[in-house]
């Protein structure tokens, strides 16, 4: 019988069941929440969940026992992250994932022609990039954030990575370009048959409403480098 090759046995990278243990699930939640620049009860709430279904208190029973979260809880975090089941194994072990380079934009720029193709997805070539770790989206790209206009929120300089291809809905943060050119990032406030009405990050802005026909496209916001 062939002797075991001790050494690619030691290199081996563990296995998930070793993995899946009660902290290190309840780890990877609070780093996929730190990861999207959210507390942990913002990233329930944006799942759908009540807002204190991933506090510490209720991660144990009231007799000490380990408390889990389902696998419909982690489902809906991962969708409303935009993050993939990739992303969160890699986080059960502490491992960062290796990201892609992405287009990058100023998005002063992204309301001048020639910067997207009629699809609202990045066009040409010759683009500043940026690697996002863990980031498995071959449509997204990057928008630097220039001036004040998103403030408290977003500041000169942060980075907003996009999604053409992600699902939006209520409440998600969105960057919306019009038929005149004009590109913004807001928050989805309804969406109606014929119109939208967005909110501003900054208090100080009202919220828009703009009629549906004179949106050219909007792309949800799934992350920001600070």
């Amino acid at each position: 019988m062939p002797k075991l090759d001790q050494t690619k046995k030691a290199s081996a990278p563990p296995a998930l069941d070793d993995r899946l243990t009660h902290i290190n699930v309840w780890s990877a939640i609070d780093a996929l929440a730190k990861r999207y620049n959210l507390s942990t009860s913002a990233l329930a709430k944006s799942a759908g969940l009540d807002a204190t279904s991933f506090n510490r208190s209720k991660r144990t029973t009231a007799a000490g026992r380990p408390r889990w979260p389902t696998t419909e809880s982690i489902s809906k975090v991962l969708h409303a992250t935009g993050a993939d089941l990739e992303e969160f194994i890699a986080l059960l072990s502490g491992e960062p994932r290796a990201g892609r380079p992405i287009p990058l934009v100023g998005l002063t720029q992204a309301g001048a022609g020639g910067f997207f193709d009629d699809g609202g997805f990045p066009a040409g070539s010759g683009w500043d990039e940026v690697t996002p770790p863990g980031l498995n989206d071959e449509s997204a790209y990057a928008l630097e954030v220039a001036g004040d206009s998103m403030a408290p929120l977003y500041r000169p300089g942060d980075v907003l990575i996009v999604s053409p291809a992600a699902a939006i809905r209520r409440g998600d943060r969105l960057v919306v370009k019009t038929t005149d050119g004009e590109v913004m990032a807001k928050i989805l406030v309804r969406r109606g048959p014929k119109t939208l009405e967005l909110a501003s990050f900054n208090p100080a802005h009202s919220d828009l409403v703009f009629p549906l026909k004179r949106i050219e496209w909007m792309h949800r916001i799934l992350w920001v480098s600070q």
